[in-house]
């Protein structure tokens, strides 16, 4: 597996750690997991990955065909609108950069919905994927990712709360306006800034 520096994401210094945890959070060394239904248990055989919806031709990868990509290794914090943040958690993956040169976006296109195995689904403004800002996750401190932690693949949005990384991932559709995702139709924030504490409808 190629490893190499992607400019979206790097270690801050020591140093810097009060300037690392967003308002509201503590950190945690542990990795709590966090669902809003069953786990989906995903046989490698069938698993497939699309980019859809406003894009010029539709491209799905099978999981042989997925893990053939360019994968690099990422270290970033994260953090859960539940207020806990794990520093400098170690990834391996697919930049989404790398998949989207496999596509030709419409113009028109602004926004993604990630959809997932389960039927899990959360939008996103398509420039908070782009330029190394977001990856599809497929293992975690050296190990394969688990099917609690969304495995065998997940998206990972460092920048937003962690219910925008989703888990099981399956797709992303492109899209002209914004639509609510699963928990955004619940009454969560349709951004989720944890610099701004975006955890409801009401803070954006």
């Amino acid at each position: 597996m190629a490893s190499f520096f992607n400019p979206g994401f790097g270690r801050k210094h020591p140093n810097q750690y009060a300037d690392r945890l967003p308002p509201g959070q503590y950190e945690t060394h542990d990795f709590p997991v966090l669902t809003a239904g069953p786990t989906p248990r995903i046989p490698i055989e069938s698993w497939t990955f699309s980019l859809t919806g406003l894009v010029d031709t539709p491209v799905t990868w099978t999981w042989d065909q997925f893990q053939a990509l360019p994968q690099q290794e990422f270290t970033v914090d994260i953090h859960c609108v539940t207020k806990w943040s794990k520093f400098d958690t170690r990834w391996h993956g697919i930049s989404v950069e790398t998949l989207l040169e496999h596509i030709i976006i419409k113009p028109e296109a602004r926004y993604v919905m990630a959809y997932s195995h389960g039927g899990y689904t959360t939008n996103l403004p398509l420039d908070d994927l782009r330029q190394g800002k977001a990856f599809i996750g497929m293992g975690v401190d050296g190990e394969p990712l688990a099917a609690e932690h969304g495995g065998p693949a997940r998206l990972v949005v460092p920048k937003l709360y962690f219910w925008k990384s989703a888990k099981w991932i399956q797709g992303l559709r492109f899209m002209a306006h914004d639509q609510p995702g699963f928990w955004e139709q619940a009454g969560y924030s349709m951004y989720g800034n944890p610099w701004t504490e975006q955890r409801y409808r009401s803070d954006d």
